[in-house]
């Protein structure tokens, strides 16, 4: 069977670089080797920086208005190609198909608000701040910057961030995953029709020499990076060595409070999807159901019930609710975690490790396929409940009131995402107010925040001081410059050593 060979974008052009190493990319639903990815060198990664280097002074000099108009031609072309692009993340990640459409629609978003970066660049103006003095802000491009990207989400993180930092007038290097790489090329693709110059983006697929050699170049002026808590505070702590703007975003374990008046039906629908949904391989996915008072008797039935009736099926059949694990290995790291629930004392309601891959397609036979594991009474002691397992399996706590859900939510490492669904608004403002999570639902499970508000979570979500996207992603890759103004003859001869102060 022939595998399709999957290289760098470098300056405009396809790349097999210098290395000379690949890693095989391979259909989660089928277990077929479909590709060989390139494994960049750190050659290969100064190739990339000097092409993105050349490419920077005439790219800043460009008019906001003309890169706003890349971006406009390039949404066009994402709009007509987006179904090809849903496509390619399925067959490389598994998610069904209507999951990456919508993936690809929520970094369209991101690209919609890029095409406003002339509005989004405007300083601020101050007159005769001091007699005859003016005073002005701009915003301006910090060279090179470069993205490191996660497999859940191939088109829609690397859309978080390439979109504002070229309209912003940098050039952008983007490390994805190499475990679904063929997005990053389509994008690729698409932005040269758009009219991008060449160099402004570039794509390097790689392993860990690739990041950290991205990490240590002394030309990349700014790195975001979306991924395990582990390795992001690894990459803003080195980067942050080598003086570099680090935005690293890490894990997760979001949780949904169900509250005694909540709607059950539409609570029972929100965990399914957002528990379930990506096969959980969501750093916005819902792991832990707090069961406040008697709603757990009622809601884990239910629960189970849908569990055990997901639709897991080959990811391009539209009925499918839930494609298969990425790889073997995260196969083999959710099926420890279950394990370890069971061993510790959780109770096991639905256990997806029974799930049969046949009955997703005789030619699923060797696929990475599980079904929807459900544990109730779940402690905050548990491995399952402390750690992000970033596959299919909920967890369901019982609390008895909403102050002591509140505090069980708080005392978590993570503070990425959370939701709560009520009936009742005091408890409702009460909630927002006073949890500790960067990312709020009100009867909203998987509260992602819309292009122009910006993505981060609090604690060990994230590390670094803006968030993705929205006016603070313009913040994160520009640099603010204060220009002071006035002309001679509102000058008084004569030098002044006094500290200067408003005349």
């Amino acid at each position: 069977m022939s595998t399709n060979h999957i290289q760098h974008y470098i300056n405009g052009q396809m790349s097999a670089g210098e290395s000379g190493l690949q890693q095989a990319v391979t259909n989660p639903a089928t277990g077929q080797v479909t590709g060989q990815v390139a494994l960049a060198s750190e050659s290969d990664v100064a190739t990339a920086v000097a092409a993105a280097q050349a490419a920077f002074p005439a790219w800043a000099d460009t008019p906001p208005i003309r890169r706003a108009r890349v971006m406009f031609k390039f949404l066009q072309l994402l709009n007509e190609h987006q179904d090809e692009l849903a496509r390619a993340i399925t067959l490389e990640h598994g998610k069904v198909f209507t999951d990456a459409q919508g993936e690809v629609a929520r970094g369209i978003d991101i690209v919609e608000f890029a095409c406003g970066i002339p509005q989004l660049l405007k300083g601020d103006y101050t007159e005769q701040v001091s007699t005859g003095i003016d005073n002005w802000t701009m915003r301006q491009p910090l060279g090179v910057v470069a993205g490191i990207t996660p497999f859940n989400f191939p088109a829609m993180v690397p859309m978080w961030m390439f979109p504002i930092a070229i309209a912003t007038g940098n050039t952008f290097i983007l490390k994805p995953s190499p475990l679904d790489p063929s997005a990053s090329l389509l994008i690729a693709d698409l932005l040269k029709q758009a009219g991008l110059p060449d160099g402004v983006f570039n794509v390097v697929q790689g392993d860990k020499e690739s990041v950290e050699a991205l990490i240590d170049h002394p030309e990349v002026r700014a790195l975001s990076f979306v991924g395990s808590t582990p390795i992001a505070n690894l990459i803003y702590e080195r980067g942050a060595r080598h003086g570099k703007r680090v935005q690293a975003l890490g894990g997760a374990k979001n949780h949904m409070v169900v509250m005694p008046d909540a709607d059950l039906d539409k609570a029972v629908d929100a965990l399914i999807g957002a528990a379930y949904g990506s096969a959980g391989e969501r750093c916005m996915a819902i792991s832990v159901a707090v069961l406040v008072g008697d709603v757990a008797d009622k809601i884990v039935p239910r629960l189970a019930d849908r569990a055990r009736s997901l639709k897991v099926k080959n990811g391009l059949e539209l009925d499918a609710e839930m494609g298969p694990i990425v790889t073997a290995q995260a196969h083999q790291r959710i099926t420890g975690y279950i394990e370890k629930g069971v061993a510790e004392g959780a109770e096991l309601v639905v256990d997806g490790r029974c799930f049969d891959a046949t009955s997703a397609g005789d030619e699923c036979a060797e696929g990475f396929w599980m079904g929807g594991s459900l544990f109730d009474n779940v402690t905050p002691e548990m491995t399952i409940y402390k750690e992000e397992i970033f596959g299919p399996v909920l967890a369901c706590v019982r609390v008895p009131d909403i102050a002591t859900a509140i505090q069980l939510i708080n005392d978590h490492e993570f503070g990425n995402g959370v939701s709560c669904f009520t009936e009742s608004g005091s408890v409702a403002r009460e909630f927002g107010r006073r949890i500790q999570v960067g990312m709020v639902g009100i009867n909203v499970p998987i509260p992602v925040p819309m292009a122009w508000h910006g993505f981060g979570g609090w604690k060990r979500s994230m590390f670094g001081d803006t968030h993705a996207y929205g006016e603070e992603g313009v913040r994160f890759y520009t640099k603010q410059k204060s220009i002071m103004q006035r002309w001679s003859d509102s000058i008084h001869g004569g030098s002044e050593f006094a500290m200067p102060t408003h005349k």
